[in-house]
């Protein structure tokens, strides 16, 4: 372990705060130059551009004969991002839930881990398992391309660069340090987590998960700030989803996962938790902040739990 890991993780965090801030305004400014909503933007363009850093290690670590660390990434991401990222924008002032992320993008978002944790009851994601995440995904995309067709005439007054080409421009930027942003800080979290013995899973569903999911912790707060609860939303949830369908699906496309089945259990049941707090029957369509602590406190419980059970490397 060296002085090295540490920059790297500082730098990717500081290009993750950066990045997110461009990509908030190119994409709220692409939501208002194609008359689309900015929960849809959210959902798709953005969800991909911070699930880029956790693509990228998933293709990396299956090419490299480490699926485990892809999946441990994946599943401890959307825990992080629900539990940890959103728990803290709902602590702060409480949250909005717009009705269309809610009807579309919410049972999705519960669905892949559940389907993932079918799929691995015989104790392998095998290369059909993945095809058949893939599957799924491309079916809730094309739901998603409908609406975009549909709300072609909603043009809302949103803050945002209105003018295309540098909306454009600004999201092609953010993306681009979102992706540095992933690359610095997994390479740092790794080199650090292996030399306290952790095993490959563990490590993906940890230090590499928050890693990873620096970009959606960005992009959040930014949304926040700037008063989009529909952009913030809408990236952790299509997060989650490209998280679960697409990014899983890749990496067991490419190399079967094998997983020891209390580590997979553990993640995945914290993730199923902690989106079900946010289903919780709620007439309102407003996550109040004692929703917010709930989650805090569950995704305290994770980490503790992930402690308790932290299994030496090799």
């Amino acid at each position: 372990m060296a002085i090295a890991d540490y920059l790297s993780l500082g730098h990717g965090a500081l290009a993750a705060g950066v990045g997110g801030e461009l990509f908030v305004r190119g994409s709220v400014g692409l939501a208002h130059w194609a008359r689309l909503s900015p929960g849809i933007i959210g959902a798709t363009v953005a969800a991909f551009a911070t699930s880029s850093p956790e693509l990228s290690v998933a293709t990396t670590a299956a090419l490299q004969g480490k699926p485990q660390l892809a999946l441990g990434d994946a599943l401890g991401s959307n825990v992080v991002n629900v539990a940890l990222i959103l728990a803290l924008t709902v602590v702060v002032s409480g949250l909005r839930l717009p009705a269309e992320s809610t009807r579309r993008d919410l049972p999705v978002a519960l669905a892949g881990p559940i389907l993932t944790g079918l799929l691995l009851l015989d104790g392998t994601l095998s290369r059909f398992d993945g095809l058949v995440l893939l599957g799924v995904f491309a079916l809730w995309m094309g739901r998603v391309l409908l609406e975009v067709r549909q709300q072609r005439s909603v043009a809302e007054e949103i803050l945002g660069e209105q003018r295309g080409w540098l909306a454009v421009l600004l999201c092609a930027a953010g993306l681009v340090l979102l992706l540095v942003a992933g690359r610095l800080v997994v390479a740092g979290a790794r080199s650090i987590a292996l030399s306290f013995g952790i095993d490959a899973f563990l490590i993906g569903a940890t230090l590499v998960a928050i890693g990873t999911s620096m970009p959606e912790l960005a992009t959040s707060v930014v949304s926040k700030l700037r008063g989009h609860d529909e952009v913030g939303l809408g990236t952790i949830l299509g997060s989650n989803i490209f998280n679960s369908l697409w990014v899983v699906g890749v990496a067991a496309t490419i190399a079967p996962i094998r997983v020891p089945g209390p580590e997979v259990e553990l993640v995945l049941g914290f993730g199923i938790g902690a989106l079900l707090v946010l289903i919780l029957p709620n007439g309102s369509g407003f996550l109040p902040r004692w929703r917010g602590w709930l989650l805090l406190a569950l995704y305290g419980g994770y980490v503790m739990a992930i402690l308790r059970g932290r299994m030496p490397h090799g």
